[in-house]
């Protein structure tokens, strides 16, 4: 797992991406989001079938160019939260896109050192 944690046990209803937190931030931030239970890969969890989906969660540079990879692996439907630790990099604005299937969402996040 690439440090994408698991925040509650509920089903949520919707796919969402929430504006990180703090922002903006110096050097770390948290990014909240949910996968609910929608097509994907069936997989048996516990004798009970589950979704999965494929999940990425990407940070680009105003450029468009990728800075970082934060999440990029099957999820179940729940919600989740990372860190992203922008050390090392100059500060700035920032995007962080979530993509599942066909869902796609980007926020702008400002890195302030």
């Amino acid at each position: 797992m690439t440090g994408v944690e698991e925040t509650s046990s509920g089903t949520p209803e919707s796919f969402r991406l929430y504006q990180n937190y703090p922002n903006p931030f110096n050097p770390t931030t948290k990014i909240r989001f949910q996968i609910p239970e929608v097509g994907g890969q069936k997989s048996e969890v516990r004798g009970q079938k589950s979704e999965v989906n494929h999940v990425t969660l990407k940070v680009y540079d105003v450029l468009g160019r990728e800075v970082r990879t934060l999440v990029s692996e099957e999820l179940k439907p729940g919600s989740y939260e990372t860190t992203f630790d922008a050390t090392g990099l100059a500060s700035g604005v920032y995007v962080y896109r979530l993509q599942a299937g066909g869902f796609v969402e980007t926020k702008k996040m400002i890195l302030q050192k």
